[in-house]
């Protein structure tokens, strides 16, 4: 019988060219969003190979004069460029600290959008923790970007709506529900085969577009397969979710034109006002302090400290005393009170960032712990984890760049304070920075869980079908 319904259900897609035109509806729409996200990560990799080799020219140029300086000739070169002064060299010639694109990044934007991708963490400046956000185009923030993960979350459960919403009702409506009862089988195992039949060849169908979405972009999967079997299973659990959706509508309602309305309610319901709610009620309960308010305190601190260089430059070599002169010499430069004085402000500014940081972790946990009330919230976290653009890849990044500026400025710190020239052997120990991604180990178990409300959802649908069975609502 199984093999009857897949191949009746098969002629009778073809015959009504349904399954032709959502293949190649999928395809472009698929296409587009990949195409629409790699031209974003190849702008963002332009950007950061422009950065890179503007840091790479500077710095030839700083080991020819160094080099030209040992050899004891003569350089033309601006005084406060010359690289063999320390503060110099930590002041123009940065490291670029940058957070690559990942494989799979142009499937979802996530936060990618509303942080920058690199920064040039020098000896002198604001401080590294306030110092990433972008602007950003208002519009594109409100509607969110037309990538992959768009299509997946949103609009793919529409095509299952559209595809299957009439499964029961359709043969009620055609007067044919009689005819299926007289087969040896009964109405659920058919309305379930029938289902799983549309299940099988939506996934085939989505997983074909996506994996040729992805050769066209040129994703490595044999050096990602991991990644890719990741995704596969998600949207898998995904599709399913919503077949499982459609089938206890089906089974509750059986009316044409009532599935279709309320499957669109569940639709607006679970992917727009559950993560809605979800969000404000986060901002509710842990507001974030007005970052304006916070830049300008943090400004009207380093004022007043500033002030107090003098003072605060001999309380640090009283507690440095490595760093005090031996010969007596207390003429001391803007660099030697500036670079003391960082310590201090960053320990003054520490309550004022954490009480930002904090309300904003807060937030995450919050949404973290109310993903599973949304396979949208659930789904848009895993893909953001999936191409290395969610919040958390952005925080592990600014940690990781907050860490490497203090390395950058203790680096120059011994050669400033004993009076040190900057060499070519200093030059090759400078430090470097390279991103590491936090690790992700949980698409499994968000998979499992999409799992789980698909099979509850199955149950449920089965146990109204028995119901009816007993109140004689519905041909056994």
């Amino acid at each position: 019988m199984f093999r009857y319904n897949f191949k009746y259900e098969l002629k009778s897609l073809l015959r009504s060219r349904w399954l032709l035109l959502l293949s190649l509806l999928l395809l472009i729409v698929v296409l587009f969003a990949g195409y629409n996200g790699k031209e974003k990560v190849n702008e963002r990799v332009k950007q950061l190979d422009k950065v890179v080799l503007e840091a790479n020219t500077n710095d030839a140029t700083m080991a020819k004069v160094l080099d030209s300086i040992e050899k004891g000739l003569q350089v033309s070169i601006n005084p406060r460029r010359m690289p063999n002064a320390p503060m110099n060299v930590a002041y123009n010639y940065p490291r670029v600290a940058a957070i690559p694109a990942a494989p799979l990044t142009f499937i979802s934007t996530g936060q990618s959008d509303l942080f920058t991708h690199f920064i040039k963490p020098s000896a002198y400046g604001d401080s590294f923790s306030l110092d990433y956000s972008e602007l950003a185009n208002p519009i594109q923030l409100l509607f969110g970007s037309f990538d992959l993960s768009f299509v997946i979350i949103y609009i793919l459960p529409l095509i299952i709506i559209a595809f299957s919403y009439n499964i029961l009702s359709e043969e009620k409506e055609y007067g044919s529900l009689k005819l299926l009862a007289s087969q040896p089988i009964s109405i659920y195992q058919w309305i379930l085969q029938k289902t799983a039949l549309r299940f099988f060849w939506l996934t085939l169908i989505t997983m074909a577009v996506i994996t040729i979405t992805l050769l066209i972009f040129g994703y490595n999967f044999s050096a990602n397969f991991l990644a890719f079997l990741q995704l596969v299973s998600l949207v898998c659990a995904y599709i399913l979710f919503w077949f499982t959706i459609v089938l206890l509508v089906n089974l509750v309602i059986n009316n044409s034109a009532k599935n279709a309305v309320s499957l669109l309610a569940i639709w607006v319901f679970v992917i727009l006002i559950v993560p809605a709610v979800v969000g404000q009620l986060a901002n509710s309960f842990y507001p974030i302090p007005s970052r304006t308010k916070m830049i300008t305190e943090v400004r009207e601190l380093k004022e007043e400290l500033s002030s107090k260089q003098d003072k605060i430059l001999d309380n640090f070599l009283r507690d440095h005393t490595e760093y005090a002169s031996k010969d007596g010499n207390n003429n001391y430069s803007f660099w030697h009170k500036y670079i003391a004085s960082q310590e201090l402000v960053e320990e003054e500014l520490k309550p004022l960032i954490s009480s930002y940081e904090d309300q904003l972790t807060k937030q995450q946990d919050w949404v973290r712990l109310w993903q599973y009330s949304s396979p949208a919230i659930l789904m848009q976290q895993s893909f953001n984890n999936l191409a290395h653009t969610s919040t958390s890849h952005y925080q592990s990044y600014r940690n990781q760049v907050f860490k490497f500026s203090k390395e950058w400025r203790n680096f120059f710190k011994p050669m400033l304070y004993g009076n040190k020239n900057f060499t070519t052997k200093d030059y090759k120990e400078l430090p470097s920075f390279k991103y590491k991604a936090p690790k992700n180990n949980l698409v499994l178990f968000k998979v499992i869980v999409l799992l789980v409300f698909s099979v509850i959802f199955i149950l449920i649908g089965r146990q109204v079908y028995i119901n009816k069975i007993k109140k004689g609502t519905v041909i056994s």
